[in-house]
């Protein structure tokens, strides 16, 4: 449900409250920001949102200031609150689109998401909080995070940020990063992938900086199967939950897939474990350690028809119970020549996505019958929208996946995410 606001002249924040009528309750910090909060004859005002509020979740807040007696700490407890909440009703079929760190950060493209969520059937966002880069784009409380200096608050309020979201009755998701981390490489060489050609170059640089190995983007990945990995990442989802975000979709959740493979030595893995069990290994820790948030695993669209781990570890029934939504990046545009007898697959993508989809939920529904899951696992696929390997993306092929998808699943369909780097999205093939 989202909070009525009545906005209030920009020149009014500055008169003088004895102008306004209003009585002054409370001063609170938001987020490293000093704000006040006033009552009067209609509401609620905050000089941090800059609005009156009527209702919501401002109803019990104001039920409190507006009784002398009230304990004032109780009330500032609720302020505090009030960014940090997850969406009351969140969509049973989620439509989301991607926005970077800078498409956060930036109020043209905050106001292009929101009028997009008005205007179609979009109802969610999903947020890079951690990218490829390892750095985290808010400021967090993760003790580890300062101390690598691994923070770039390019979203100055992450909190108000989904609040914001959140009055629009948009969904926020948190995208992160989890090992392929360059940040995280460089402090911690210990638990990083390395080099066997720079270790035997630098005997005396053993585990260092210098000896990183690094994929075909220049970028250095951490130790799929190191825990300190593991509980570094869920310290950062945890602080993103903590700051108000609905769900967190877990990238890169996987060995390296490009570069000098061979050239790779692992700190932690052992050879003689397969790799899938190293990273189905992490996907139970984590359903063990956030049981009671919402994750969702982006995993490689080939898992979706393939019985192997592809050699990055990916098994699509590793996810199952695990997550509660696994997202299949189907985009036709990276599937091989040949896929489905197709030498231009990108040119089908109805074709190419009913069938992925319809695969994944064969193998749900045959893991379903001789399992109980602990979670339930639902898909909710990455779809292409941008224009790859000359063959153009709008509009029919768009609809087309989303078409492909709902028909797909069926009964058990839950939505999808729209993927664009630029953050650009075909409005027409949106539903």
């Amino acid at each position: 449900m989202s909070i009525p606001i009545t906005r209030v002249p920009s020149f009014a924040i500055h008169c003088k409250l004895a102008y306004l009528r209003l009585e002054w309750v409370c001063d609170v910090t938001f987020n490293g920001y000093k704000t006040f909060f006033c009552r009067g004859d209609i509401g609620v005002f905050s000089d941090f949102f800059a609005a009156w509020h009527r209702g919501g979740i401002f109803a019990e807040f104001l039920r409190k200031a507006a009784c002398a007696d009230d304990d004032l700490s109780a009330t500032e407890e609720d302020a505090r609150s009030l960014n940090s909440a997850k969406l009351a009703d969140p969509p049973k079929i989620v439509k989301a689109v991607y926005l970077s760190s800078e498409s956060a950060a930036n109020e043209e493209k905050i106001v292009y998401a929101i009028n997009l969520a008005n205007e179609t059937a979009i109802n969610a966002v999903v947020i890079d909080i951690k990218d490829f880069s390892g750095y985290i784009f808010y400021d967090t409380k993760v003790y580890d995070a300062e101390k690598y200096f691994a923070e770039k608050a390019v979203i100055k309020d992450i909190s108000s940020l989904i609040a914001r979201f959140h009055r629009e009755n948009i969904y926020v998701i948190a995208r992160a990063v989890v090992f392929q981390d360059p940040r995280l490489a460089v402090v911690r060489p210990d638990i990083a992938v390395h080099s066997a050609a720079k270790l035997a170059a630098f005997p005396n640089e053993k585990y260092s900086a210098k000896t990183l190995w690094r994929d075909n983007s220049g970028l250095a990945w951490v130790d799929p199967a190191s825990k300190d990995v593991w509980d570094y990442n869920i310290s950062i989802m945890k602080d993103a939950f903590s700051r108000g975000f609905d769900e967190i979709n877990l990238d890169y959740i996987r060995f390296p897939s490009d570069g000098a493979l061979s050239d790779m030595q692992f700190t932690v893995s052992s050879a003689k474990t397969q790799k899938h069990k190293t990273i189905l290994e992490f996907f139970s820790y984590l359903n063990v350690s956030l049981p009671d948030e919402k994750i969702s695993a982006d995993l490689f669209g080939y898992t979706t028809t393939n019985k192997d781990d592809l050699g990055i570890g990916q098994l699509i029934e590793d996810g199952f119970g695990n997550f509660d939504y696994i997202s299949p990046m189907v985009y036709p545009s990276h599937y091989s020549i040949g896929f489905l007898g197709y030498q231009s697959p990108a040119s089908y993508p109805y074709a190419v996505v009913n069938f992925s989809m319809g695969k994944a939920a064969e193998r749900l529904d045959a893991y379903k019958t001789a399992n109980n899951l602990e979670r339930e696992t639902k898909f909710r696929p990455w779809l292409q929208d941008f224009t790859i390997r000359g063959v153009y993306y709008g509009e029919d092929k768009v609809r087309a996946q989303i078409q492909a998808t709902e028909n797909a699943l069926g009964e058990n369909y839950a939505g999808y995410m729209l993927w664009n780097s630029r953050n650009i999205y075909t409005k027409e093939a949106i539903y």
